[in-house]
């Protein structure tokens, strides 16, 4: 069977994409969530954000997607980052998300990444 060269989108949030974090890669496949601040039709670019961090959106490959200011988005994609360090997701996947208890969300997030490292600090005992 092949392998998919699709890789699946790491749990982040807009806090954790900046120059030096790891997740700030080219090609980093992440799924990010954040609300829906601008979204320009034509040159098909959202904006998401998450308290004082924002992030740019390709959403041209997205279809049957209705986007609405003011509401909660969640995106898979890779992280294309300009020559400025500035950083677009192309996103491959959308989806609204309204409903989702983001301060949750965050406690959910902190709890697996704690997991994963003590999973990865046993396996290395």
């Amino acid at each position: 069977m092949a392998s998919s060269s699709i890789k699946p989108g790491i749990l982040v949030s807009l806090q954790d994409l900046y120059p030096s974090s790891p997740f700030f890669k080219q090609g980093a496949s992440l799924r990010v969530t954040g609300k829906l601040q601008e979204y320009s039709v034509e040159a098909a670019i959202a904006v998401i954000v998450d308290g004082s961090c924002r992030l740019k959106i390709d959403t041209r490959h997205l279809r049957d997607l209705n986007l609405r200011i003011g509401s909660i988005y969640q995106f898979i994609g890779e992280l294309l980052i300009q020559s400025n360090n500035e950083a677009i997701l192309e996103a491959r996947v959308g989806r609204n998300v309204d409903g989702m208890d983001l301060n949750l969300y965050y406690q959910s997030l902190q709890l697996l990444r704690q997991f994963q490292s003590n999973h990865t600090s046993d396996q290395a005992t």
